[in-house]
């Protein structure tokens, strides 16, 4: 259960996935979450560099 959540908020970092309404809001919840998917996003361009350099 909790890898399926794992993958519910990757989802919503995405941008794939609707946010859960019922999930409390704060301004620093937000930031966090901010800062998450930029180094989310960050890290799948480095991986898809790192695969482009291996294959060519």
């Amino acid at each position: 259960m909790a890898g399926l959540r794992v993958l519910h908020q990757l989802a919503e970092y995405l941008y794939l996935r609707k946010k859960d309404p019922s999930r409390p809001k704060s301004a620093w919840i937000g930031y966090m979450h901010g800062i998450n998917r930029i180094s989310l996003f960050i890290f799948i361009l480095c991986l898809i560099i790192l695969a482009i350099k291996l294959i060519f």
